[in-house]
């Protein structure tokens, strides 16, 4: 390792959806010649086995107010001041040139060190309406970038549309040749985010067993399903005779989404991001416990160009959703259509434009 190359501290965590495109970027700044060091919790660092083997992890102690009893809620104000001291102390040792948060309150720590030591920094927020911890920040960093546009931003705050950076494994993917449906094996694809969604797992299999027996026979499913639900989800599969593989967890989700013809999902940034890079239609249930509603803003791009339908969970279920599922399968012409869509709202070179953001950043000093 290059200890004189110029260092990028990532700060992020909490969930797949800030450590996607945080991935992204730590890939981007290593093929520059930076040193990259991503800052998380315990939490976060469950997501890091896809970053490169040049990043440097560092853990650092983090809390939030949405989990847990009364004795943990008392102790997040002490667990966030220790991670800030600590990240202090680090950033002190080994001095970044910037640092960016993506969000999630594992960035807590190393933003808050960034602000009190006045380093360069800046902020990307992935969703449509801004996160509670880029809302703190966004008038407190030196550039704020969004992946969604238009995004809801404070007010007097300017950003960046730089899209969403997606993971080389879905950019090795961009434009893959889409085939349309028809009479041969179709592939589904059924994913509710890094840890599934349980009204996927109620509707999405009756939906598919409803569909008319011509086409169920040339379906197979890949149902990404929560592990409490993994085992019922592939026992309803196997007793309507789909072919189906369900799990917890795909960790080759850009090749399974290359190969769909259609994808079930919720619309999480990420999710909406890898589908406009690749270019598949989908049917996109955003979440509705979301309070900032900020799933049915990132679900817009793609709605508004005719690449996905939109259905609010209040309206999904399963025969309604077999009649979408089949009106998508049964017109080749029209998932085609719906795969150019998606393509034509894409940002591929996301992790290159907040790249180069950083590197303007750091030239500031």
């Amino acid at each position: 390792m290059n200890l004189s190359a110029p260092l990028l501290i990532i700060a992020a965590g909490g969930t797949g959806g800030h450590m996607f495109p945080a991935q992204a970027l730590a890939e981007t700044m290593l093929a520059r010649g930076w040193r990259v060091k991503l800052s998380t919790d315990a939490r976060g660092a469950r997501y890091t086995g896809g970053f490169p083997p040049g990043v440097e992890i560092e853990v650092l102690s983090s809390a939030t107010f949405a989990r847990g009893g009364l004795a943990a809620k008392a102790m997040v104000p002490f667990r966030i001041i220790g991670g800030v001291i600590g990240a202090v102390w680090k950033m002190l040792r080994d001095k970044p040139s910037v640092v960016v948060g993506f969000g999630g309150y594992p960035a807590i720590p190393a933003m808050a060190a960034a602000t009190i030591l006045r380093r360069p920094r800046m902020i990307h927020e992935q969703n449509g309406v801004l996160g509670r911890v880029n809302q703190i920040f966004a008038k407190r960093v030196d550039a704020v970038a969004c992946g969604t546009w238009p995004t809801t931003l404070p007010e007097g705050v300017e950003a960046v549309h730089t899209g969403n950076p997606v993971r080389a494994a879905v950019h090795d993917r961009a434009g893959a040749g889409y085939i349309p449906p028809g009479d041969y094996p179709m592939s589904i694809l059924v994913i509710g985010g890094s840890q599934g969604a349980r009204i996927l797992s109620d509707v999405v299999p009756p939906a598919i067993a409803a569909l008319p027996p011509e086409r169920l026979r040339h379906i197979r499913v890949s149902h990404q399903a929560r592990d409490e639900d993994q085992e019922r989800v592939a026992a309803y599969y196997a007793e309507n005779g789909i072919d189906a593989d369900v799990e917890p967890f795909f960790h080759d989700v850009p090749t399974r989404l290359s190969e769909a013809q259609l994808v079930i999902s919720r619309a999480g940034a990420s999710t909406v991001a890898d589908l406009t890079v690749i270019g598949r239609p989908s049917i996109l249930v955003p979440l509705a416990a979301a309070i900032r509603d900020e799933q049915t803003a990132n679900a817009r791009g793609l709605v508004n160009a005719d690449a996905a339908i939109l259905v609010p969970e209040k309206h999904f279920e399963a025969q309604t959703l077999a009649e979408q599922i089949d009106s998508i399968l049964s017109n080749p012409q029209a998932a085609e259509h719906m795969a150019r869509a998606a393509l034509s709202v894409g940002r591929p070179d996301a992790a290159v434009a907040l790249a180069e953001m950083v590197e303007t950043l750091a030239a500031k000093g």
